[in-house]
């Protein structure tokens, strides 16, 4: 078994692990934004912009300019569709030698404190695009919020230049020396991890209960991700294969946003790495946490309109977004790596679990960890639903370690004799596959 082991930074918040969600973008609707038809002042306008012709004796629904007339129901002949203008429309990102990490500034994206944010990038030597999300704690009550306020609540440049780009973004699947990376040549998008609601939140100006640091809060994760996309998109629009890719929230976050980026790349191959975020079945994540999160990070408008089982009554029912995107998505690959008994996932899903039974979780009722062997037995179950679809594929390892993908482990890491980075490798070729010890 390999324990992955981060920097001191983020050592204090590896009690991580969220859900979240993803699909139509509410930032564009905040804007008044019809992704498909431009605003409604674009369409007066153009109304409007023409003077109308004059006449020499023939009404227009005698003819047109073109010689085609109406229908004997007074209906105009049919006219070619409009055509759908991008979601994405910002300006592409700096241009910067390959292999060099540079920090850009995002503006209208924050942290959890309101503090601005933005997005590590590193070009590499071939057309393909790895986004990473990165993990770091969750704040949904006082404990929580106070460990993530320790360390995350807030991310820029001089954070990115000191520590991350000179540790963290050195080795693992950032590598770009070891043969054995088969991301060793692709493009990096960072995206740091400062808003508490795994990359999934539209909920700015939000209050915890029985917190008060930097109240309230921003919980503008997946609203972030509108902005960075806007960025992202056009930089790389000739893509041939995008990588959607974190670490425990940050896998949670790539699970959660990997709709709307396989939809913005549409035409390319968009796979899935999801390390150490596993969306639990109802009950192993009980309901009243998963509405608990949905309340405060606003999950039920990133969540897709069209995934009806994603809206449980009882507020459970995330888990079956890994459905709705293997159906929709059926020609991508979807992946999942977890530890069997993951320390940190449990701890956190611990918040609300009132015994090893599952049971709903009255106020204040807690088992920290949550019981090891019933998760493990949440992470199988959750499998075998994985494994009805064939473009899902697991990686399970025993243990009780903590994320892999970005740390040595992700080359060291060996289960019946597979390694996780071949692993890995076969998944960007569509090659799925169901490991565990």
């Amino acid at each position: 078994m390999v324990i992955s082991l981060r920097v001191p930074k983020y050592i204090c918040a590896l009690m991580v692990g969220l859900l979240g969600a993803c699909s139509e973008d509410p930032v564009a609707a905040d804007q008044g934004t019809d992704a498909t038809s431009g605003t409604a002042s674009d369409t007066a306008g153009a109304e409007t912009a023409e003077p109308e012709a004059e006449s020499d004796g023939e009404s227009e629904s005698d003819s047109d300019t073109n010689g085609e007339s109406e229908s004997e129901t007074g209906t105009p002949a049919d006219l070619p569709e409009e055509p759908e203008e991008p979601l994405y429309t910002g300006d592409p990102l700096p241009e910067a030698p390959p292999g060099d990490w540079n920090w850009v500034d995002i503006p209208g994206a924050k942290c959890i404190d309101g503090s601005p944010a933005g997005i590590g990038v590193r070009y590499g030597i071939s057309d393909e695009l790895a986004i990473f999300f990165e993990g770091g704690g969750g704040c949904f009550n006082a404990a929580t919020c106070a460990l993530f306020y320790a360390s995350f609540a807030n991310f820029d440049q001089l954070t990115f230049d000191l520590i991350w780009q000179t540790t963290v973004l050195q080795g693992g699947l950032f590598s770009t020396t070891n043969a054995d990376n088969p991301l060793r040549d692709w493009n990096f998008i960072y995206v740091p991890y400062c808003t508490g609601d795994v990359h999934a939140g539209a909920a700015p100006d939000t209050p915890v209960p029985g917190f008060a640091l930097g109240a309230p809060q921003q919980f503008v994760g997946y609203s972030n991700v509108h902005e960075f996309l806007d960025r992202i998109v056009p930089t790389f629009k000739d893509t041939s294969h995008v990588l959607v890719t974190g670490i425990s929230a940050g896998g949670f976050g790539a699970a959660f946003n990997y709709d709307r980026i396989a939809d913005a790349f549409d035409g390319s191959m968009v796979t899935l790495i999801d390390d150490s975020g596993p969306p639990l079945m109802d009950p192993y994540l009980v309901p009243c946490l998963q509405q608990t999160w949905r309340d405060l990070f606003n999950l039920d408008a990133t969540l897709p309109p069209d995934c009806p089982e994603c809206f449980a009554d009882n507020g459970g029912g995330v888990y079956n977004l890994a459905h709705y995107l293997a159906e929709k998505h059926a020609d991508q690959t979807l992946g999942l790596i977890s530890s069997e008994q993951d320390l940190v996932i449990r701890t956190f899903f611990g918040y609300g679990v009132q015994n090893q039974g599952g049971q709903e979780c009255p106020p204040g009722i807690i088992e920290l960890p949550m019981n090891g062997a019933y998760f493990e037995e949440g992470v199988y179950a959750l499998r075998s639903e994985l494994s009805a679809h064939d473009n899902w594929g697991t990686y399970l390892q025993g243990g009780t370690s903590h994320t892999s993908i970005s740390f040595l482990s992700y080359y060291l890491t060996n289960v019946n004799g597979i390694r996780m980075v071949d692993w890995v490798a076969n998944m960007l070729e569509g090659k799925t596959s169901h490991v565990s010890p």
